[in-house]
């Protein structure tokens, strides 16, 4: 019958899916147009790439020579080792075990003070420990921030007017005031009245900086929790402390990882505010090499690169996270 609607029950009609190859083409058009533009900017302005700069700032072959102690005859000894011995004592022999250079041959004459060895070895560059010295500060910012965190969202929902209002003015005031000035706070007055050293003073600003993030985001994550789940944990005679720590926390930890990791990622990026107080962070090394080389685009991209990897690095255990607690709801 003309006009006659469907019958009730039927089956709606699946959504007809995009085509994925389709749009993966796109994606990667998007990409290689963008990479594209980049490297056609690149070339339109007056500078000389010289990439060729980079690698040793990020590991470089260091070298450590044997320097004779006295006058003596170079002797090849068993294993690969070189002696050395004096020319007055044939008893007093200088050895160089298994070098890989030799500045002497075999009989020759090396006065006190001369190279007639060296072993070489490859050692961190400065963009490198400027990396590991940004994991350091970041990781044990980090573990400080989720502690004052948790402890300030607790007292944020508190009953207590006191803590709550405590909470309060320190999240409003950390938040309110730009990082930058926070670190000069802490290192130069804070710092100078505790004879704070400089990774401390760095630690402190960002752990405290980060940690009202985190305040309002776990006070966001156990608000979300169903105040029946904390009704069914204290009529099962949990305690306050108890409900929270074995209930509505774990509850409350799931829902918040993905802010917690953006907030954490934030934290890596903004430790690069701590090379002000010189603190040779990635961001001061940087700085360092391009001052050395004169080539700031091919450090600073490096730079990027670095801070990508380690920002890329902790998402990945973060969803792995995600992953874990999902399969286990």
């Amino acid at each position: 019958m003309f006009g006659s609607k469907p019958v009730t029950g039927q089956p709606k009609q699946m959504e007809k899916q995009p085509n994925q190859l389709l749009w993966n083409l796109v994606f990667l058009g998007i990409v290689f147009l963008t990479g594209l533009g980049i490297y056609k900017s690149s070339q339109s302005i007056d500078y000389i790439w010289r990439w060729e700069r980079i690698p040793q700032y990020l590991f470089y072959q260091a070298q450590e020579d044997y320097i004779a102690e006295f006058d003596g005859v170079v002797t090849l000894g068993e294993n690969g080792a070189v002696q050395l011995v004096s020319d007055d004592n044939p008893d007093t022999v200088q050895i160089a075990m298994q070098p890989q250079l030799l500045f002497a041959d075999d009989g020759d004459l090396v006065f006190e003070g001369d190279s007639f060895a060296a072993i070489t070895y490859w050692e961190a560059g400065p963009l490198v420990d400027g990396m590991v010295m940004t994991m350091q500060l970041s990781l044990v910012s980090i573990v400080m921030a989720i502690i004052i965190g948790t402890i300030t969202g607790l007292f944020r929902i508190s009953n207590n007017p006191a803590l709550k209002k405590l909470a309060i003015l320190y999240i409003e005031l950390v938040r309110g005031t730009p990082l930058l000035v926070q670190i000069f706070l802490v290192y130069f007055f804070l710092g100078s009245v505790l004879d704070m050293e400089r990774f401390t003073a760095g630690v402190i600003a960002l752990s405290v900086f980060t940690g009202a993030y985190i305040a309002e985001i776990v006070r966001a994550g156990i608000e979300s929790i169903s105040r029946g789940q904390m009704e069914a944990a204290r009529s099962l005679g949990m305690g306050w402390h108890q409900s929270m720590r074995y209930v509505i926390l774990p509850q409350a930890f799931k829902r918040v990882l993905p802010p917690l990791a953006g907030q954490f990622i934030n934290l890596i990026k903004d430790s690069s505010l701590v090379s002000v107080i010189s603190i040779t962070d990635l961001t001061k090394a940087g700085r360092e090499v391009v001052s050395s080389t004169f080539s700031p685009f091919e450090v600073w991209f490096s730079v990027a690169l670095c801070y990508l990897i380690l920002t890329g690095v902790l998402s990945l255990l973060v969803r792995k996270l995600e992953v874990r607690y999902a399969v286990s709801d």
